[in-house]
């Protein structure tokens, strides 16, 4: 299948299932080089880890700019600021959020990160859609 075919089946799906497969991108992209790091380069995990977010951020931004939120045309410096705002709150949310599930709750720790990971997404859906990636007049 060519990469034409692919953007057009891909630019087809509803915009939540469209986020979802770019979100996984960027976070087996994060997963993949925290790995790398920690592994080749013997680099601490929490270093790694945020050397990895950074580089997960561009897959992800290109990712929802390009398929799941390119009919709304917001594209410059200002959407990357407003998206990485986004990205960056996210990432805080979902460190905290996991944190109260396991320390405070005393909550399964899967079952603490599969609700962390759906209300944070869901947060960062509306955000990047509403705010980050909305064309400005």
């Amino acid at each position: 299948m060519s990469a034409a075919i692919l953007a057009r089946r891909l630019a087809q799906l509803p915009q939540p299932l469209q986020f979802v497969l770019v979100g996984g991108c960027a976070a087996a992209t994060h997963l993949a080089v925290v790995a790398l790091l920690v592994q080749l380069a013997y680099m601490a995990p929490l270093v790694a880890n945020v050397l990895a977010f950074l580089v997960a951020f561009v897959v992800s931004y290109n990712g929802h700019a390009l398929l799941t939120f390119a009919d709304a045309g917001a594209r410059g410096w200002a959407v990357v600021a407003r998206y990485f705002a986004v990205a960056s709150l996210s990432f805080v949310a979902n460190e905290l959020l996991y944190a109260l599930a396991l320390d405070w709750l005393h909550w399964n720790y899967l079952w603490s990160l599969a609700g962390v990971l759906v209300l944070v997404a869901v947060a960062t859906f509306v955000l990047s859609k509403f705010w980050a990636f909305r064309a400005r007049a």
